[in-house]
């Protein structure tokens, strides 16, 4: 990618729902929060929220750990070193966009 190419390019795909954006953020560098957690912090519902882990576990951006709590299932979501990565990069390309200056790439 040339250096004049519009930010928008670098920005990842899997991070184009909010939801997936919010969770990816809610989960911070290294933090492992369980299911139930995320969905009042995200304030979404149980459905919308076991989507968007499963749509960023694909892609190895979450790892998700299930057990139990006393005798309760429960399922716990971190994410991983390249979710992170990713993430960061993601975040990176939304202030370059908002700080891109069509005539020359970046707004002084």
């Amino acid at each position: 990618m040339t250096e004049s190419a519009h930010p928008r390019l670098r920005l990842d795909d899997s991070f184009a729902s909010p939801i997936r954006f919010s969770l990816m953020a809610a989960l911070g560098e290294d933090l492992e929060l369980d299911f139930g957690a995320l969905a009042d912090i995200l304030q979404v519902n149980d459905s919308a929220l076991s989507k968007a882990i499963a749509a960023l576990e694909q892609v190895t951006y979450l790892r998700v750990r299930k057990g139990y709590a006393g005798t309760r299932p429960r399922t716990w979501v971190t994410s991983t070193e390249t979710g992170r990565r990713a993430f960061r990069a993601h975040v990176e390309a939304l202030r370059a966009i908002v700080d891109f200056d069509a005539g020359g790439g970046r707004r002084s």
